[in-house]
């Protein structure tokens, strides 16, 4: 189990590292296709609705292939799409930046879905707490792309040159994450040709109230976080003129908060509980947003940042954790969480953007307090239910 959980931790890693290349150098994307907040929204929303579209079909893809299979495949393509979208990018391409940007979210959610299911086996084996970890890895992920990406815009990387770099590095990690996922997996279940009971089976999350209810804690982690990711740098250079490094380092001031809290989560939960920890996080994401949004200066808009990212950090691990506390309907229901937080992203992008095109960016953000609070009345879904017989 030690091999297994190891080689799910890589998995995360890499995701974080492929889904934050993009947007650490979203800046220089922004001045190579010549556009405005609006059009850029419409960059971040062609991978939501990429991801949104494929992600409720993993689950019956599951069914057919093993999740070693299924995700090389979906990381290949994912990888190949990153670089093809900078390729795009720095042509001033628009079209294919957003149709290259499609298909990296098309492949990063069923990846997402799948290192999340094997995610939940490794947990259940384990018998303690440790979606938070998994999460954090993928938060470490993220922290290393900003890294990377603060490093490329020092030093004028061209964006073919980061993004190929992110893809091999992704790939090799995900060749080895995935060797260890054979200790949890179970070989693929053929679907049945004469009845409908493995189709209805991958749709039953869709049918229950309380999925959805955790599906929208997860919607509201999944505008917290993202909108961060796609926005707070660009915040920092507009509000400050710094140069596109220093609105890295604020992103990764975020990131590394919230990487952080999803290391001390596993204990938190243990202790508290799903539903406890959760309330605290979103108190403290609506502390971060108001320092964020209404600091007049560098570091208080840093200290921000930090507490924007500590109180995202849970929302997303925990509601999948509970998505998976029935293992006989851990895929179908884990599918149909992620999808609804994945949809997020199809709204937030595009409404902030316009937005932020009349108040700018750091008042636009502002309105994260909505679903933050969500977040914050909707924490008691999360609390362990046991599987009823009528379910089975």
């Amino acid at each position: 189990m030690h091999r297994a959980r190891l080689g799910v931790l890589a998995l995360f890693f890499a995701s974080g590292i492929a889904v934050a290349s993009g947007p650490t150098r979203l800046i220089m994307i922004q001045e190579q296709l010549a556009v405005g907040a609006a059009q850029t929204g419409l960059l971040i929303l062609s991978f939501s609705l990429g991801a949104v579209t494929f992600m409720p079909l993993s689950s019956v893809a599951l069914g057919l292939w093993s999740k070693a299979s299924f995700i090389r495949a979906t990381a290949l393509v994912c990888s190949v799409a990153l670089v093809a979208m900078g390729a795009f990018a720095t042509g001033g391409f628009r079209l294919g930046a957003y149709a290259s940007f499609f298909v990296v979210g098309a492949c990063a959610g069923p990846w997402d879905v799948a290192m999340n299911v094997a995610g939940t086996e490794v947990e259940r084996a384990m018998g303690r707490s440790v979606m938070p970890q998994f999460h954090a890895s993928f938060s470490l992920g993220t922290v290393m792309s900003a890294g990377l990406g603060a490093l490329a815009a020092w030093a004028k990387v061209p964006l073919t040159v980061h993004f190929g770099l992110a893809a091999v590095l992704a790939l090799g990690l995900v060749w080895w994450g995935v060797l260890g996922l054979a200790a949890t997996s179970q070989p693929p279940q053929r679907p049945e040709r004469r009845t409908g009971r493995r189709s209805a089976g991958a749709m039953v999350g869709w049918r229950e109230p309380h999925t959805w209810l955790i599906g929208i804690v997860v919607l509201a982690a999944g505008l917290i976080e993202g909108s961060a990711n796609d926005w707070l740098a660009l915040g920092i250079r507009q509000d400050f003129q710094v140069p596109e490094a220093i609105g890295i380092l604020g992103l990764g001031a975020f990131l590394c908060a919230m990487t952080a809290m999803r290391m001390l989560g596993t204990g938190l939960v243990d202790r508290y509980g799903r539903a406890a920890v959760q309330r605290m996080t979103a108190v403290l994401a609506l502390a971060g947003l108001a320092a964020y949004t209404l600091a007049p200066n560098l570091v208080g808009i840093m200290a921000g940042a930090a507490l924007w990212g500590l109180g995202s950090a849970m929302g997303f691990p925990l509601g999948l954790s509970a998505a998976a506390d029935d293992p006989a309907k851990a895929a179908a229901r884990t599918s149909t969480v992620a999808t609804i937080g994945y949809s997020a992203a199809l709204a937030g992008p595009g409404l902030l953007g316009l937005l932020a095109d009349h108040v700018g960016y750091r008042p636009a953000l502002m309105v994260m307090a909505l679903p933050a609070t969500f977040a914050l009345v909707l924490a008691p879904v999360l609390r362990p239910r046991p599987p009823r017989p009528s379910e089975h």
